[in-house]
């Protein structure tokens, strides 16, 4: 039974971050170390504010964790001090909490009932559950869990981000042969070459893969699967089953704008992908912000990557730009009531570092030097608006033209799909008119013993959604190759599940 008035006991307190001019200067993850005596005892005050509210929404998977993690049950191992216990829970229904714990933005918490109210807040969920998982690799609670006997069958998950983790873990549990297999020349996706180390050292990423290791999974990198590297034709004759994690990582452009085509204008992550190779030391990033202007076109989270990132390159200074305006102070219950996720203002980390956030303004033009080379962006004031046919288009509101330098400018304004050309087509596979993947209510494609999880079927989504994707694809995989069609394995979301919204 949880303290049923912990939450009017002790305020809300999230976990807290380094000096901004300590975090500013190294490429550390910018939060406080969580397993800290002080940190940890905290955590487990704030873990007493979970009220036992009898219907939990923060593990609905509707307007909570799609994932469906146990969070009163461990919350209340966590307060008695029980890390042990509460690291059982949690890895009960999430393969990689520490993942999730630093990155996901935790609609768990938005959907607590204490954040009905303003004060007293939400539980703060997304701390203890990091918590939890840190200390648990502390302690010695994470190890490896070999699976009893063989089935003798084999699978190939082709891409090795949190979802096709999550699955080949799951399935190599079952007693499955799983290779992943990942083009790249390192495992981890997104969480890899996207996720700035400031957000996410990859020690914790490469200790959570050696633990897959030693279970059994094998992993293969610098293999292009539909090219060279593994014909499609090898790959449906060596496997039972094939699941795809591809992920969508097509960056959405905008040639339109005039200038577009100037030197020192690039996509998020072809900015975002050397740079972390330099964390890895691979050698300096081609594309450096260090003593430039740099504008950043989007208002999403890789937006706020490239922003913390550039600031840590030594940028002269930062600009983020939002066509949409600054979201209210508090939750609009008419827009966004409560439980859903409400659309309210929020600072990322990054931006407490440093530059400027600019709302309802779009670029009009680039203008460049005789060289070729950006050297400003003009731009203007618009709104959002949608058309007769629900169609969105961006309208100036002014013909008032605001110019700022700009060096190197960042297009960040979101994803189109799967990137994955030449193997998609080689299987068959027609994508979506989204460009993704679809699936029927088995998770497998219109290719039998084809399947697909996280945002290759989703498009891009949250990690949270990747991982509850991932072990729902290994579900279906695993019935698929029983001899009686079932499994053991759970599977908290379906194929067609939504967030729930208005």
């Amino acid at each position: 039974m949880a303290d049923p008035r912990g939450f009017l006991t002790y305020p809300r307190e999230d976990n807290p971050k380094r000096p901004v001019e300590e975090r500013r200067a190294d490429w550390h993850e910018l939060y406080a170390d969580v397993t800290d005596p002080d940190v940890e005892a905290e955590t487990r005050r704030q873990a007493a504010r979970c009220m036992d509210c009898g219907i939990p929404f923060c593990h609905s998977g509707s307007a909570g964790c799609p994932l469906g993690n146990l969070i009163p049950e461990w919350n209340d191992f966590v307060r008695r001090g029980e890390w042990g216990r509460a690291s059982e829970r949690l890895h009960a229904t999430n393969n990689f909490p520490e993942f999730t714990g630093a990155l996901c933005p935790a609609p768990c918490q938005e959907a607590c009932v204490l954040s009905i109210t303003e004060q007293p807040g939400s539980v703060t969920i997304k701390r203890v559950e990091w918590s939890i998982a840190e200390v648990a690799w502390r302690d010695g609670h994470v190890a490896p869990q070999p699976a009893a006997e063989s089935s003798g069958r084999r699978v190939a998950v082709v891409g090795s981000g949190p979802a096709g983790l999550a699955a080949a873990q799951q399935l190599t549990r079952a007693g499955h042969d799983v290779t992943v297999y990942e083009r790249d020349d390192r495992l981890g996706g997104l969480m890899r070459y996207g996720i700035p180390e400031f957000k996410f050292e990859k020690w914790e990423l490469d200790r959570r893969l050696e633990q897959m290791r030693a279970e059994g999974t094998r992993f293969v990198v610098n293999c292009e699967v539909g090219g060279d590297g593994l014909p499609v034709e090898r790959l449906r004759a060596e496997y039972d089953a094939v699941v795809l994690a591809v992920g969508a990582l097509q960056g959405r452009d905008d040639r339109t704008v005039e200038g577009r085509d100037l030197e020192g204008i690039h996509l998020a992550m072809d900015y975002l992908t050397p740079a972390n190779r330099e964390c890895e030391g691979d050698g300096p990033s081609p594309i450096n912000a260090r003593g430039c202007n740099v504008v950043v076109i989007g208002g999403g989270d890789t937006g706020a990557d490239c922003y913390g990132t550039a600031t840590r390159q030594g940028a002269i200074g930062v600009h983020q730009l939002d066509q949409y305006p600054a979201p209210p102070q508090t939750r609009d219950e008419a827009r966004s009531p409560w439980p859903t996720w409400p659309l309210v203002y929020r600072t990322p980390p990054a931006l407490e570092e440093g530059g400027e956030r600019l709302f309802a303004t779009a670029v009009k033009r680039f203008v460049g030097d005789d060289r070729g080379h950006v050297r400003a962006v003009e731009l203007s004031t618009v709104e959002v608006r949608r058309t007769e046919d629900g169609r969105r288009e961006v309208v100036p509101t002014s013909e008032e033209i605001h110019t700022l330098p700009a060096d190197l400018v960042l297009f960040s304004i979101g994803f189109t799909g799967p990137d994955e050309r030449a193997m998609v087509p080689g299987l068959g596979i027609e994508p979506t008119p989204k460009g993704t993947i679809g699936c029927g209510s088995d998770w497998q494609t219109d290719v039998p013993g084809v399947f697909v999880c996280g945002d290759a079927h989703r498009g891009a989504s949250l990690i949270v959604w990747a991982i509850a994707e991932g072990r729902s694809a290994a579900a279906a995989v695993d019935a698929f190759l029983s001899e009686d069609g079932r499994t053991d394995l759970p599977a908290p979301v379906h194929p067609n599940a939504l967030p729930l919204s208005v």
